[in-house]
Formats: C-alpha cells, structure tokens, sequence
C-alpha cells in the first residue's frame, strides 16, 4: 500500500482549492472593464475577456448556475469592497462561446519531458442510467471525447482537445503534441495510436513512441522503427514489454481524467459545441492551476 509522504503539504492544497482569493485574485479586478466599451446591438464588451473567464472559472470550480453565478460574484466583489459590477448571467452566457482560453501553465521543468495522452468521454446530455432502468427506456445520450497530453513529471495538461464522440484518438494526436515548444523524450499512448500517422507525428517532434503493438500485429515495411517493439512482443510478451520500455507510465493520463471528472465533472453544461469547447478548457486550466497548490507524494 503506498503511502503519501508529504500530507502535511497535501492537506493544506486540498483546503487551499475552496479559497476564493486563489481563484479571484488581484490582476481580475485590475482589469475587470474593457478600456474601450463597444459592440452592436444586444453585444455590449463592457467586461474584459479576463473577468468573464474569471466568472465561468468560478462556475466551473463550484459548479453554479449562470444565474447563481452572477449572484455569488455580485456578493464577492461587494464582500471584497470593490466598485465593480458583476456581468448578467445573459452576458456570461453569450460571451461564453467567443473565449479563447490559454490553459498552459508556465513550464516548472527543464530539459526533456515525457508525454503521456489519453482521451475520454464528456457526457452532454441524457436522463442518465437511473432514469433508464426505472422507466425501462433507452437512455438518450451523447458525448464529447476529451483527449489530454499530460507532463509525467508534473502531472501538468500540456495539450487538449475536444472533439465529436466518432473521432478516433490517433486523429488529434498531431493537434496534442504539434503545438508544443517543449523537448519531448518519450510519449506513451495506448494502442489506439498504433498507426503510421502517429508514429510519424512523434518521430517528427524528436520524440520516441511508446506504443503497444495491436494484437496479431505484423512488421511493417522499410524497417519501421515499430517493428523492433512487434517482434519483442512476440518473443517476450506484451507483459515483458510493458516494463522493459517503461509503458507503465501512461497511466499517469488515466489518473489525469480520473482527477479531471472528480474535480470539475465528467458532464458538460453547455449545449452548443463552441460554449461547451470553452467550458470543457476553462475546466483544464482550472485543474492546472489546483496542480500548482501540490500533489500527493508517494513513497
């Protein structure tokens, strides 16, 4: 059983996430108005970009209701003795679809990183599973698919995308790791991303994959460098390979999804793609930023 070795720290990071000044800090409300207020009918940019993320921040965080929302932001800014108006739930609610959320945190390490990527379904909409066994129905449902590139080191979210349930994971790989301006070592992903595309994608950033061969897997041509890990799989088992090329640490993309659904949900409120698109970022920016207050160490 692993124990964690810094409680101490850990306890007082899991008080620190309910603290409203951490999430409500000083540089919003210096920069809670546009400097210049204009917008055509029913549009007023009276609030900057920086106070309607800093409100749906909130709504993801404690999960409100835009309603709600403006109220609890209206009794902050007042308990906080700022002359500030907080926005109409109307004006989040249309401003939520034009955000362009930057969810990357400053770089904590230095020199090369290990990638690790992974995805996962969103709930949108559906009566969910209770409803369906009691009244006997086909539960109406439907997905988003989440997928994530995760720092192995500091468990930070370096990449993200949200795509239609039917798009494959190895699609967006290219999207996750293209992007990024960091010295990549090593990604490990599943066998989902056993493609020639995606092999193709990490050997152009420098990187070596990490991927298991799919079952009954054959050589590929022109001496791919896949081959070496199919015939090891063949000779060793899929098992042996796992710790020898160090797979294992791929699991740090499921604990990733697993603290993404604990703290923030695994349903998204928004009905159309692009309102739910910066609502699905806006939750990763605000699980990088809960990384930032300390994570548990094992021994």
């Amino acid at each position: 059983m692993s124990k964690i070795t810094n409680w101490s720290h850990y306890n007082q990071a899991l008080v620190n996430r309910g603290n409203i000044r951490f999430w409500f800090d000083e540089k919003a409300t210096r920069h809670w108005y546009n400097e210049c207020t204009h917008g055509g009918r029913g549009r007023s940019n009276h609030f900057s970009d920086l106070a309607i993320e800093t409100c749906l921040t909130l709504k993801a965080v404690f999960g409100l209701s835009f309603r709600a929302l403006q109220g609890f932001t209206q009794s902050v800014l007042s308990l906080m003795k700022l002359p500030l108006e907080a926005p109409t739930y109307s004006c989040l609610c249309k401003r939520s679809a034009e955000l362009n959320i930057k969810f990357r945190s400053k770089v904590r390490t230095t020199g090369f990183v290990d990638i690790v990527v992974d995805s996962t379904g969103l709930k949108v909409f559906g009566e969910g599973e209770w409803h369906a066994q009691k009244h006997h129905v086909k539960a109406r449902k439907k997905w988003r698919k989440l997928h994530l590139a995760v720092d192995a080191n500091t468990h930070d979210i370096v990449g993200a995308q949200m795509t239609l349930s039917n798009v494959t994971d190895g699609e967006t790989l290219q999207d996750l790791i293209r992007p990024l301006r960091r010295r990549i070592d090593r990604v490990s992903a599943d066998g989902a991303y056993d493609s020639r595309r995606c092999y193709a994608e990490i050997t152009e950033k420098g990187a070596i994959p990490v991927i298991p061969p799919r079952e009954n897997a054959r050589l590929w041509t022109d001496k791919h460098p896949r081959n070496e890990a199919v015939m090891l799989c063949n000779k060793l088992g899929i098992t042996q390979w796992k710790k020898l090329s160090g797979y294992h640490v791929r699991s740090l993309a499921e604990t990733a999804m697993y603290r993404f659904k604990q703290l923030m949900g695994a349903k998204l409120n928004a009905r159309d793609y692009n309102r739910q698109l910066v609502e699905a970022m806006i939750k990763v920016k605000a699980l990088n930023k809960i990384n930032t207050l300390g994570l548990p160490k094992y021994q």
